[in-house]
């Protein structure tokens, strides 16, 4: 890659990491598998930038990498990740986030996790991306029917992992 290209790619994944680390812990629900995921797909964009600058949108492009980059880590076995136990006693306690609905969104983020990994890539991109069902469709690989079987699945699992929490506080009705 030329110097001016990987400028351009340099300023782009700067400006663009805190999105693409939230579209990954939305999909796996931690932090540190987020932030794996991220570094794998700008890894992969990097080796694709010249693709990925042709783009039509190029957001779109680095979106369906992330996603591709959430499955294909689900798809691995249990022997190919890693798994760190513990940690150092002085590693800091992130301060709780505010908001009025903080434990709202424990709970939601919880049930998330416990929901299979393509459909939560469906409801994430859906409603938390606010994306259509064609462009979940183009993220994903797969045609707009399987996107809505897989959000109308999605949302009935989400359901039952949430129990009396009505869907219609959530926004995902």
């Amino acid at each position: 890659m030329r110097a001016a290209e990987e400028r351009r790619y340099t300023e782009y994944v700067t400006e663009r990491l805190p999105v693409l680390r939230r579209t990954a812990l939305l999909l796996c629900g931690d932090p540190h598998r987020a932030d794996d995921i991220v570094q794998a797909a700008i890894t992969r964009l990097y080796l694709h930038w010249n693709r990925a600058s042709a783009a039509r949108n190029r957001d779109a492009y680095v979106r369906t990498i992330v996603v591709r980059a959430f499955l294909n880590e689900q798809r691995r076995g249990w022997f190919q990740r890693v798994s760190l136990v513990g940690g150092p006693d002085e590693t800091p306690v992130p301060p709780a986030p505010s908001g009025p609905d903080v434990e709202l969104r424990t709970v939601v983020h919880a049930a998330l996790a416990r929901v299979p990994a393509r459909q939560r890539a469906a409801l994430v991109l859906r409603f938390l991306c606010d994306l259509s069902v064609a462009e979940v469709a183009e993220h994903l690989g797969c045609s707009v029917g399987n996107v809505k079987s897989l959000t109308t699945h999605g949302l009935r699992a989400l359901r039952r992992q949430l129990g009396e929490h009505p869907m219609t506080t959530l926004g995902m009705e």
